[in-house]
């Protein structure tokens, strides 16, 4: 294959970006691992700071929609992505320090993942919530200067209504797709809790599952993240016909 010979982009592609291995460290005095992803050859337009599901049932910064966001959207979109291990979260990039904290005590680390996006500069940042996190999402992220809020299967079972009330007194739009058959909240059950959020833009994924399992499920979930954070760069493509290699990870980088 030559620099330049058109590839299908599927599950296992990577496209190129330049990629920082990171340390976050929360008030609390932990330290935790991550990586960030930025386009090769352009400022990003926007920011994700990427939060995953529950790790206690396998959620970490590398489940596979966080992933193929980082592996696609610096290229495709002109995204930033920001991935990270929440406090005792292990994988392939290292385990964060601390123990799962049911969701109270991560709020430090969405703090601590906020201080390193306002630290670095980087721009318009959207929470992009999977499951678990969906829940830190909408209990914290008020409390940063966030561009917006996507929702990726919502359970909403540390969420109260509280919670949800206090987000109509913001102009930060907030995303939330709701999977036809996810196993914790369906659009019928995702129309009733979040009645009490009316503007909120609730999608309902026809044949979506809680894991978005499959690349026709990561290519919706991509997309609709596309729309929401830079348009412009929608439709996504199905291929790639640029550089095929970008920067690897290097030396960890304090944040």
């Amino acid at each position: 294959m030559t620099g330049t010979d058109s590839i299908e982009i599927r599950a296992g592609v990577e496209l190129p970006a330049n990629r920082e291995e990171i340390r976050l460290h929360t008030a609390d005095g932990l330290t935790l691992v991550g990586e960030l992803a930025m386009p090769l050859e352009r400022a990003p337009v926007a920011t994700l700071v990427t939060l995953h599901p529950l790790p206690t049932a396998g959620g970490f910064m590398d489940s596979h929609i966080l992933r193929k966001a980082a592996a696609r959207l610096p290229a495709l979109a002109d995204l930033a992505v920001l991935r990270f291990n929440t406090r005792g979260t292990a994988s392939p990039r290292g385990t964060s320090d601390g123990a799962f904290g049911e969701g109270v005590a991560e709020r430090e680390d969405v703090a601590a993942a906020m201080a390193f996006v306002r630290q670095r500069g980087l721009p318009n940042p959207w929470l992009v919530g999977w499951s678990f996190g969906t829940e830190l999402a909408l209990k914290y992220g008020l409390e940063h200067d966030i561009a917006g809020a996507i929702l990726l299967s919502p359970p909403l079972h540390r969420t109260t209504d509280d919670e949800l009330r206090r987000w109509n007194s913001s102009s930060v739009p907030v995303v939330a797709l709701i999977p036809e058959l996810d196993d914790y909240l369906r659009p019928d059950a995702a129309a009733e809790r979040f009645a009490v959020l009316p503007r909120v833009r609730r999608i309902d994924v026809e044949g979506g599952r809680h894991l978005w399992v499959g690349e026709s499920q990561t290519r919706r979930v991509l997309e609709e993240i596309v729309l929401a954070v830079n348009p412009a760069a929608s439709p996504l493509p199905t291929s790639w016909s640029g550089p095929q290699s970008g920067t690897p990870a290097g030396a960890a980088a304090e944040g």
